[in-house]
């Protein structure tokens, strides 16, 4: 099956490049062709026009198809992929760098008046920066905090503080903003919050994914298994979360955000975890009133954070050009812009200070833009393993989870079991590969174990 699957990649990969080859290297008049491997946000649109209007020389094209990095790494070997390609995590800047495809612009950034690490919010900073060296540049940052609903709250009765909560005051809360009718069937919901983002509650407790050189998978950790015992609960004990079959009931309006962030702009829910970028579908539902508030947390006051980093192709032969682009991600123009779209907030932490980000005169009802600000401040990232492929690490831990999910498996057993299948794949990764094995000897030896 797994050699199916790997024939069926390659197959497609082939096929990419073949493609790739009759693309023009240049725009018909002239212009220098960029090609830009994202996603297919709609706001990319507003993004990619404002770049040429201030780069006259280039053309820059969003490719949102190519994304995936197996596609991206056979068509940059074979020195037809694209020129800029987008970053979500540690473990894909890893894999963009050791197949030699991610071009290192540790000395090419200060030329441009570019320091990531001085001036980008800390969190967003391992997505770009490797060993010590720097490959790209942040577009954005996108930290969670809780989106309140202020007119489903007044009509409960219920203050908010603005104090920092723990989860067990949001919990207390929570229950005062659920409503239920004589069935018990749902009609409003005190919190809603996606499963995928259990990282997050992992680190409001101080959990992480691995230890600090990467050796082992510590998920089955106590801290850990509280947080997801607190997942659990919210839906089964606290009833303020809807449970998996509810939620299959749930009506979506589609488009990009669907699901749980529709639900929330329908007003079925009072609270509800999730970023700014929310703001993309809930600016499309009329009559909202919202608030934000720090997310609640257990033994850290902190909050996950996703977002996007920018690398250039190493084999790109318009990397130069390249460069004017990751000089553009670092501009008023674009940080502006992307504060004013609410894709997330700006990744350049001067542009999220002053009048201008606290208040945008084309959205006069969103106040609160102080806390993304201070969410994006205090958040934290999960360790990451060079041992273990780390979309292979994410699969094994979210087939595990799903199935706390659905109250089939106890938070304890899920996480030993999801701990104890990670750590097998780092010995079998390292018995297949002697140069893993000698840097993990390595770590060994030098952490004292």
């Amino acid at each position: 099956m797994r050699g199916a699957f790997l024939i069926s990649v390659l197959v497609l990969c082939i096929a990419s490049v073949a493609m790739w080859k009759s693309q023009p290297n240049e725009a018909a008049d002239g212009r220098t062709r960029l090609v830009w491997t994202s996603d297919d946000n709609p706001l990319r649109k507003e993004q990619v026009e404002l770049f040429n209007q201030t780069n006259r020389d280039c053309q820059l094209v969003l490719d949102p198809v190519n994304s995936q990095i197996e596609k991206v790494i056979v068509q940059s070997i074979a020195g037809v992929g694209p020129d800029l390609l987008d970053c979500r995590d540690t473990n894909q800047l890893q894999a963009f760098v050791k197949a030699g495809i991610a071009w290192d612009v540790t000395e090419e950034l200060p030329k441009l008046g570019i320091d990531i690490k001085k001036d980008t919010w800390p969190v967003m900073q391992p997505m770009g920066v490797f060993e010590n060296r720097v490959y790209g540049v942040p577009t954005n940052c996108a930290p969670n905090a809780v989106w309140v609903n202020e007119e489903l709250v007044a009509r409960c009765g219920v203050t908010i503080p603005r104090t920092p909560l723990k989860w067990n005051d949001l919990i207390r809360l929570a229950q005062k903003l659920t409503i239920r009718d004589s069935n018990g069937q749902p009609i409003q919901y005190g919190f809603l919050f996606d499963w995928w983002n259990f990282s997050h509650f992992l680190l409001t407790y101080g959990a992480q994914f691995f230890n600090e050189d990467g050796t082992k998978c510590i998920v089955d950790s106590p801290e850990a298994i509280e947080a997801v015992q607190l997942m659990h609960d919210l839906i089964y004990k606290y009833k303020v979360a809807p449970s998996p079959v509810e939620e299959a009931g749930l009506a979506s309006q589609g488009g990009w955000g669907s699901g749980t962030i529709n639900y929330f702009g329908a007003k079925r829910g009072a609270l509800a975890l999730g970023g700014r970028w929310w703001l993309a579908n809930l600016r499309k539902f009329t009559g909202l009133k919202l608030g934000v508030i720090q997310s609640p947390f257990g033994t850290v006051q902190t909050s996950s954070a996703a977002g996007r980093v920018t690398l250039i192709n190493k084999n790109s032969p318009h990397r130069q050009e390249a460069l004017k682009f990751l000089a553009f991600l670092a501009s008023k123009p674009y940080n502006t812009l992307i504060n004013s779209q609410a894709d997330g907030i700006a990744a350049f932490k001067e542009y999220c200070v002053g009048a201008d980000f606290q208040f945008d005169p084309k959205h006069p009802d969103e106040l609160d833009n102080d806390v993304w600000k201070d969410a994006a401040d205090r958040s934290s990232y999960q360790r990451t393993s060079p041992f273990i492929n780390g979309g292979l690490a994410n699969q094994i831990l979210s087939t595990q989870l799903d199935l706390v999910r659905i109250d089939a498996k106890s938070a304890q057993a899920a996480l030993h079991d999801a701990a104890t299948e990670i750590n097998f794949e780092i010995k079998q990764s390292i018995r297949k590969k002697p140069k893993l094995r000698e840097e993990y000897d390595r770590r060994i030896r030098e952490a004292g174990r």
